[in-house]
């Protein structure tokens, strides 16, 4: 049994006629019949009376009519959600990124998405380095926000942030007169280093010239802690510029870049290339494009290329 069946024996119930419903289904009467057929071998009952020129439903036609109805109203009924969802977005997308990422790189995003998409919800899964990807991966999370590299095979990367690495210092250390820093600069020092990820293990290479010689004071996963401690004269720290732009502007902090070359960090939204992307999904793809402007240019965006 299948929906065009359905349809045909309605259109023939509405017109009490085999011919003309087989001119308004755009088929030969023998296949209108033939339709029929199949459908009574189906359900084990005659569906139609025929009265010499005339036919009639049987009762069991009338109790198929009935739900001949309601099973293509369900169909129209579903296509028509189905459409008005693509001209008003509705249910939720879920973003796999950490904190830090949240509170001083997406905070606009967000908000200009709720403006433009204000029926679906965000809900952001805390999640931290490879978690994140595992998170897309396992179709978890719509989407991730991780630093790059990504080593993902299966998802789309869309470069959507880049920022820098620098040394954080209470304003008034030593060191914070110092345009560019060394490893070595930081020997007397005691260090605060983020615990894990990415950018530690960019720091591990950048500092093991003197990796003997260094005084690891803590490990911290928390950008917030850093900033605190840092600022508590605790020690010297390394954290992402965007995420100090306050305190430096108020003061608190100073921020020196690293040598001989500057540490660049960037990010990327992931996302599969399997996954079907649907109205609001796309939408959130352009408003981070268009929030982050020149800066942000796409690695495999769809429609972009591979």
């Amino acid at each position: 049994m299948d929906l065009d069946q359905l349809h045909t024996f309605l259109e023939i119930v509405r017109l009490k006629s085999f011919s003309k419903a087989a001119q308004t289904c755009f088929r030969t009467q023998p296949a209108i019949s033939a339709q029929v057929r199949q459908l009574e071998q189906e359900l084990n009952s005659n569906l139609f009376e025929r009265l010499g020129t005339r036919i009639a439903l049987t009762p069991a036609g009338k109790i198929f009519a009935e739900y001949a109805e309601q099973i293509l109203d369900l169909r129209r009924r579903a296509q028509e959600t189905i459409q008005e969802l693509e001209r008003v977005p509705r249910g939720e997308l879920i973003i796999a990124a950490n904190e830090a990422t949240c509170i001083y790189v997406l905070p606009e995003v967000f908000s200009e998405y709720k403006k433009q998409f204000p029926n679906v919800q965000l809900h952001v899964d805390r999640s931290y380095g490879s978690r994140v990807l595992q998170a897309v991966q396992d179709n978890m999370a719509d989407f991730g926000i991780t630093q790059l590299p990504v080593d993902a095979k299966k998802c789309q990367v869309v470069k959507i942030h880049s920022d820098e690495i620098r040394v954080l210092v209470p304003r008034d250390h030593p060191l914070a007169a110092k345009r560019q820093i060394v490893a070595a600069d930081l020997v007397p020092y005691q260090l605060l280093l983020p615990k894990t990820g990415t950018t530690r293990a960019k720091l591990n290479s950048w500092l093991e010239p003197v990796e003997e010689q260094l005084q690891v004071s803590m490990e911290l996963d928390s950008t917030e802690m850093i900033k605190r401690f840092v600022m508590a004269g605790l020690g010297v720290s390394f954290l992402a510029g965007s995420h100090c732009r306050e305190e430096v502007a108020a003061g608190k902090l100073a921020t020196i870049a690293l040598g001989p070359e500057p540490m660049i960090r960037r990010l990327a939204l992931i996302y599969r290339k399997d996954k079907s992307l649907s109205r609001a999904a796309l939408g959130f793809i352009q408003v981070i494009l268009d929030q982050a402007g020149d800066n942000m240019r796409p690695l495999g965006l769809v429609g972009v290329g591979d």
